[in-house]
């Protein structure tokens, strides 16, 4: 019997590595599944899943009716839509895609920092409104202060792939940097010209701030009120992580105080926002839509690389990207003619 692959959310035109998946004799099923019991519906009997669990969530009660799912491979970096506890319990590997979009996102990172130092869309308004470059509106009430980047102090918080890519592209316009990351050792970070710091230490001397951190219970909301106090005035923060890494209602508060310059902004806590939502009218903060993961490369990539580690998987090897490694034993005790157990051979559906 040829395994089966199910894709909870499909779009017309997505490439999900057929060709690959065919390669080990597994058909792919698609399916734009909009809430728990359609995902349940569409995955109880697959032996793998492909799903950008970012965006879906895969809480207990759909892991335990993955009854023969022996892969959840997420499409995408993020994996906080999936209850890893349960998927361990249930002997299911889940995988990520830690590369994707790494070139994208550190671009992004660098777009809006340099448009935060250079107040291009209040900039760009005041032009479509007929103030010019000698105006008194952008000469004394825009422009100032304005410092080149040369020399500006970085600041990053969370020291994986991304931000890693974010370094050189940062150093290239001359600026120093500083990062924090209790999990990183202090070499790494100066491998790359990089000086470790404690976050309250980032905070004072950084001109810009660049979050870069995972998103957990315990770094919900990691910047907030007494963190924004504890910024330059004139310091930006830029978020092209995840947006409740960021207190909303602490920003606001923060930029009405003029505790610091502004903000460049690629996600926001709720997505899409409400209309109402003050960010969006604030002229010193740059919201640009949860964009900076795409071009052309990253859509292709994203979609056809969770095929390759189900193709690990189902063909009896461990797949690269684990970020439950615990499962392990569990796995193999499920699934006995895994992983080369019994001379290399392929999983054989049960």
């Amino acid at each position: 019997m040829a395994f089966r692959v199910a894709a909870t959310f499909a779009m017309p035109g997505m490439d999900f590595g057929e060709d690959k998946l065919a390669a080990v004799g597994a058909v792919l099923e698609r399916r734009l599944c909009q809430t728990p019991e359609e995902i349940i519906a569409a995955a109880h009997d697959a032996d793998a899943v492909i799903s950008p669990t970012t965006v879906q969530h895969y809480p207990r009660d759909v892991i335990v009716s993955l009854k023969q799912c022996r892969i959840i491979a997420s499409a995408g970096i993020g994996y906080e839509g999936v209850d890893l506890d349960a998927a361990t319990e249930m002997g299911i590997v889940v995988t990520n895609t830690p590369d994707y979009c790494l070139e994208e996102v550190s671009d992004h990172t660098m777009a809006l920092i340099l448009a935060c130092a250079r107040k291009l869309p209040r900039v760009e308004k005041a032009v479509r409104e007929g103030k010019w470059t000698l105006s008194p509106e952008l000469r004394q009430g825009i422009l100032p202060p304005m410092f080149h980047l040369r020399g500006q102090v970085l600041g990053i918080i969370g020291f994986g792939r991304i931000a890693r890519a974010v370094v050189p592209k940062a150093k290239g316009f001359g600026m120093r940097v500083i990062a924090f990351d209790p999990r990183c050792p202090a070499d790494t970070m100066s491998n790359q010209g990089v000086e470790k710091v404690e976050l309250d230490d980032l905070l004072r001397h950084a001109d810009f701030v660049s979050i870069h951190a995972s998103l957990k219970p315990k770094s919900h909301h990691m910047l907030g009120l007494e963190q924004f106090q504890k910024m330059k005035p004139t310091a930006y923060v830029i978020n092209t992580a995840r947006g409740p890494l960021i207190d909303e209602k602490a920003l606001v508060s923060a930029l009405g105080q003029k505790l610091i310059a502004g903000a460049g902004l690629d996600v926001l806590e709720t997505e899409p926002p409400q209309p109402d939502n003050p960010l969006l009218s604030i002229d010193n903060v740059i919201v640009s839509g949860h964009t900076g993961q795409f071009s052309n490369h990253s859509e292709a990539e994203l979609w056809r690389c969770p095929a390759d580690e189900i193709v690990r998987a189902l063909r009896g090897e461990w797949p690269v990207n684990v970020v439950n490694p615990q499962v392990r034993e569990r796995f193999l005790s499920r699934w006995p003619k895994a992983l080369g157990s019994t001379g290399g051979s392929a999983p054989v559906r049960r």
